[in-house]
């Protein structure tokens, strides 16, 4: 390693457990028992997202997908903070937690379709605990507040059970912590005590509006004045993502209110594929968060420190070929919707008057293709 990757050293008041040369370090506040197995775990989640990233840009250049949000250089902080969920707690995404949605156990061909035009919009968030993407900035934040209400009126939380006890996990990025609905859902959250976790993936950037213009304080720090404890995290080190986010979310669980966390990251690539970042940033900035990459710091460690078997690292990049050629061959392949799917999805039972709504509009989409 270069003397100028060694002399990277994190904000002393931001959690970290892996540096960016992939050494361990412990944190008093934020202590992480995990084994080499589950590290290289969390290794493969970071390579197979990245891939899936990767393949959907490509897909969008060739006029595939009408639009990519890439999460390139948030991998960490997605996958720490999605790994940190349990089964019944509630994901509240924006539009570009590809990384949350694989931890989910959703099928990418899923999110693709939402960019290509084929997916209308209404899938059942109970078949992983996964919101819909949100693309009003920050409106889903009051989504995830006014959810973690009924967690708390279903007696969900505070048990002592931990098959029942349920947090949520709202996400936004930086540019949506200046959004009125965000400051909404942390004086409703506040009040209530209610059992969400805000992760907010700070990436510098919102479109073109440096974060320093938006807020004169770090942004962890605004959640002490709505009553309720913030934290700062390196958002390209997946320990410390998962350990700040699971100590969250227990505290949610059990009943101690919400938690604010800034995840300190950089976005690598454009807003989406419409942006161009070179009208507005330095070239030098990306050169120097690559110093940082999330994937990279955890492979020296498992090189360096971990005992793993030797064809790992080939296994994983076997593997995450396998996963492009799904992405790129079920991409092409996604079925284009019928008239009456755009009413799936959007009630439990459907009401009589809507099914008849559904089945007139059928009917004339069909007339006039007729």
């Amino acid at each position: 390693m270069s003397e100028h990757v060694h002399a990277i050293h994190p904000e002393p008041d931001m959690v970290q457990l892996l540096t960016p040369e992939g050494q361990r370090v412990e944190h008093a506040d934020y202590p992480l028992e995990i084994s080499d197995d589950d590290i290289a775990a969390l290794y493969r989640d970071l390579v197979l997202v990245r891939r899936i990233d990767t393949e959907a840009i490509a897909l969008q250049r060739q006029g595939e997908l009408g639009l990519w949000a890439s999460l390139l250089g948030q991998e960490a902080a997605q996958i720490g903070a999605g790994r940190a969920l349990r089964t019944q707690d509630m994901a509240f995404p924006t539009y570009r937690e590809h990384g949350v949605a694989w931890c989910r156990d959703v099928d990418p061909l899923t999110l693709l379709g939402l960019y290509r035009g084929t997916n209308l919009g209404g899938w059942d968030p109970g078949a992983n605990n996964f919101n819909l993407y949100t693309i009003v900035i920050g409106a889903q934040t009051l989504h995830a507040t006014g959810y973690a209400m009924g967690v708390v009126r279903d007696g969900a939380v505070g048990t002592g059970d931990v098959d029942r006890d349920t947090a949520v996990l709202a996400f936004f990025g930086d540019g949506a912590s200046s959004q009125g609905d965000v400051n909404e859902s942390f004086v409703w959250a506040a009040a209530g005590n209610l059992p969400v976790v805000f992760f907010c993936q700070n990436n510098q950037w919102a479109i073109s509006e440096p974060v320093e213009r938006q807020s004169r304080v770090p942004l962890y720090q605004r959640s002490s004045g709505f009553g309720f404890p913030g934290v700062r995290v390196d958002g390209n080190d997946v320990l410390a993502c998962l350990a700040v986010t699971r100590k969250a979310l227990d505290d949610a669980r059990s009943a101690q209110g919400p938690t604010f966390i800034e995840a300190y990251t950089y976005r690598m690539n454009p807003h989406t594929t419409n942006d161009d970042p070179r009208r507005y940033r330095l070239g030098s900035e990306a050169e120097t968060w690559k110093l940082k990459d999330p994937i990279e710091r955890v492979r020296a460690y498992l090189t360096r420190e971990a005992r793993i078997e030797p064809s790992f690292f080939a296994d994983v990049d076997a593997e995450a070929k396998k996963l492009a050629e799904h992405v790129r061959a079920g991409c092409r392949e996604l079925a284009d919707p019928t008239a009456e799917s755009l009413f799936d999805s959007v009630y439990v039972t459907m009401p009589d008057e809507l099914r008849e709504q559904r089945d007139e509009f059928a009917a004339f989409v069909s007339e006039v293709g007729a």
